[in-house]
């Protein structure tokens, strides 16, 4: 029985829950593990950090295309069966770094890995949405949580992975393990999800790109983006900063562990702050100043690398779960709502995706960081001008 038909949740209903965590906790490693070992990669691979950049990269541009057709695949093949597929591949993705040989063979994975995490990020709440309904917020809030820990654990542990093993590929490939485990208890979800199929109301809704003649719709998605790219850069380029700075990979491996368990205390306290009124602008405004000042931190006093990260990681980690409240807030109805934030994040992952690479290209111009936190933090200020004009009175107009 599933949480349409009762509010408790029963064994099965716990393991449900377990599967869908676990299958969230595989959906960053593949892009988190990257940063803490790039400086033990670069050298036998001969990377530059443009083409580092690309796997951090293309794995978001997935994400951000794959929502405009993971909807259709789910009506020709059923949630299940793409949740289970797409997990395979990340785990595929995933074992083969092992044997990776040059840019090329990571580039590769990075693709493959993206597509799955695409594919998964676009199915999931839907099934949770059917499956848990009424209760459907607290578990996606889990499974939100599960993903940034997720990074965080990667983040924290791969450069110690790697020096306990002797090796960057045990430590970049290892992680498949955890993708084996998730396959295997969604496996036994089969017969419970197999016959999920959406309604016809619920197909004749899903047109995120319906919502492109709506200038509203593309300033959403632009904050969307822009606290995205805030992310992807910190993720990408965190570590490898701070080696330059002389910290070990470890202890800054540990450093972006720190910022993205602040983002899963934000993520969680956030929006309970801004549940409170129907005008979110004020918690955002306070958010948006920490990350501003986290950025323009990193460049002013390097060596408070501890209070920085505090700063951004709760700043972004807030911000992200409030974007897309903001997004939701404008549409009443759930179907128009859910169509909404699908538009709002494809074209906000798509954007995001192009900003390491170009953070990659000023480093390798500019021998340096200093530029693409100092306009990460201009970015910030850009956007308190935006969210200042996310007042919730107007929302009723934006659409019309």
């Amino acid at each position: 029985m599933d949480m349409t038909e009762t509010t408790r949740f029963t064994t099965k209903t716990w393991i449900l829950i377990l599967s869908l965590v676990l299958i969230a906790f595989t959906l960053r490693p593949s892009m988190a593990s990257i940063g803490p070992l790039l400086p033990l990669m670069q050298p036998e691979l001969h990377l530059s950090f443009t083409q580092a950049s690309l796997l951090t990269m293309l794995p978001v541009l997935a994400m951000g295309l794959g929502i405009f057709f993971a909807h259709q695949l789910v009506l020709w093949f059923g949630s299940y069966q793409v949740i289970f597929w797409a997990s395979v591949a990340i785990a595929v993705a995933t074992a083969q770094r092992y044997w990776t040989q040059g840019s090329l063979d990571l580039t590769l994975s990075a693709i493959v890995a993206g597509l799955g995490i695409a594919m998964v990020q676009a199915v999931v709440p839907g099934v949770i949405k059917q499956q848990f309904n009424s209760k459907a917020p607290l578990v996606m809030g889990w499974y939100i949580a599960a993903i940034i820990a997720g990074a965080a654990l990667t983040a924290s542990l791969a450069a110690f992975w790697a020096d306990w093993a002797q090796s960057w590929r045990v430590a970049l490939s290892g992680w498949v393990g955890l993708s084996v485990v998730a396959i295997v208890l969604w496996f036994a979800q089969k017969n419970r999800i197999q016959g999920q199929a959406a309604s016809p109301t619920a197909q004749a809704a899903q047109k995120p790109l319906s919502f492109g003649r709506y200038g509203r719709a593309w300033t959403l998605a632009l904050f969307f983006g822009l606290v995205t790219c805030a992310f992807t850069c910190v993720l990408a380029w965190l570590p490898a900063y701070y080696v330059e700075q002389g910290w070990s990979e470890q202890k800054s491996g540990l450093l972006l562990g720190l910022l993205l368990c602040m983002e899963v205390v934000s993520g969680i306290a956030s929006p309970w702050l801004a549940s409170r009124k129907a005008d979110r602008r004020p918690v955002m405004l306070i958010l948006l100043v920490l990350m501003a000042t986290g950025f323009a931190g990193l460049v002013a006093a390097p060596h408070l690398g501890l209070v920085w990260a505090c700063l951004l990681g709760l700043g972004i980690g807030g911000l992200f779960p409030l974007s897309l409240i903001v997004a939701m807030d404008h549409q009443h109805q759930a179907t128009a709502a859910a169509s909404l934030t699908a538009f709002v994040q494809g074209i906000g992952y798509t954007l995001a995706a192009f900003s390491p690479l170009i953070a990659g290209l000023i480093r390798d111009y500019s021998q340096g960081f200093s530029i693409s936190w100092l306009v990460l933090a201009a970015i910030a200020v850009l956007l308190m001008a935006m969210a200042t004009r996310f007042n919730p009175a107007g929302y009723s107009t934006k659409f019309q």
